[in-house]
C-alpha cells in the first residue's frame, strides 16, 4: 500500500481492481469536441431529462491543450447512488461501470472509442471544480502551458493504476483551482 493510502481507496472503489497503466500524452486533437458531441447525444437519448447535465470537461475540453486522448464527461444525476434510475441504462448503451463510491460512479465506454463519464448529482463540489479548472486553462495561456507540463513530466512510466497518474497531478490541480478562485466549502 502507499504511504498516502490511495491502493486501499481504490481498492475499495474500483469495480474490476487496479489495471497497470502508462498514460500517453498527445497533442490536442480537433476530433475531441466531437467524439463528446457523439457522446453527449447518446447519453441525451438514453437518459433523456434524468441527465440534469451532460459537459465535456478534463484535458480534451479545453482547445490546444496535449491531453491524453480520453474524452471526460460529466454527467448529472438526481442521485448517482440510485444506480437503478440510470445505471442499467447507461450499461446497455455501451458504457461499464468502473468505480462506485458514495456520491459518484465512473464508467467507460466499451467499444474502444476511450470515453468515460463521471456521473454525479449536479450541484455536487466536484461538478463546479471541473467546470472551473476546464474554463480556467481555457482562458489562461500560463495555467495551460504549466498544466500541460506537469501531464509531460508524468506521462510516459507505468503507474499501478490511471488513479495513480491523477493522484499524482493533484498538486497542480489543487494550484490551478486556488488559482481560479476555488476556496472549499466550509
Amino acid at each position: 500500500m502507499t504511504p498516502d493510502g490511495v491502493d486501499a481507496r481504490l481498492d475499495a472503489v474500483l469495480v474490476h481492481g487496479r489495471l497497470p497503466v502508462t498514460p500517453v500524452v498527445v497533442e490536442y486533437d480537433d476530433g475531441w469536441p466531437a467524439r463528446f458531441a457523439e457522446h453527449r447525444d447518446r447519453i441525451a437519448a438514453t437518459l433523456g431529462e434524468r441527465a440534469r447535465l451532460v459537459e465535456h470537461i478534463g484535458s480534451t475540453s479545453v482547445p490546444g491543450l496535449a491531453a491524453k486522448d480520453v474524452v471526460d464527461i460529466v454527467v448529472g444525476v438526481d442521485d448517482p447512488d440510485d444506480e437503478p434510475a440510470y445505471l442499467p441504462d447507461l450499461v446497455a448503451a455501451g458504457y461499464d461501470l468502473r468505480v462506485r463510491e458514495p456520491g459518484h460512479r465512473a464508467l467507460r465506454e466499451t467499444s474502444g472509442q476511450r470515453v468515460n463519464l463521471h456521473c454525479y448529482a449536479p450541484g455536487d463540489d466536484e461538478v463546479a471544480k471541473y467546470r472551473l479548472l476546464r474554463d480556467h486553462l481555457r482562458a489562461d495561456p500560463e495555467a495551460r502551458r504549466e498544466y500541460e507540463a506537469t501531464k509531460r513530466a508524468l506521462a510516459g512510466r507505468e503507474w499501478p493504476d490511471m488513479n495513480h497518474y491523477a493522484e499524482a497531478k493533484g498538486p497542480a490541480i489543487r494550484r490551478l483551482l486556488r488559482d481560479a478562485g476555488w476556496s472549499p466549502p466550509s
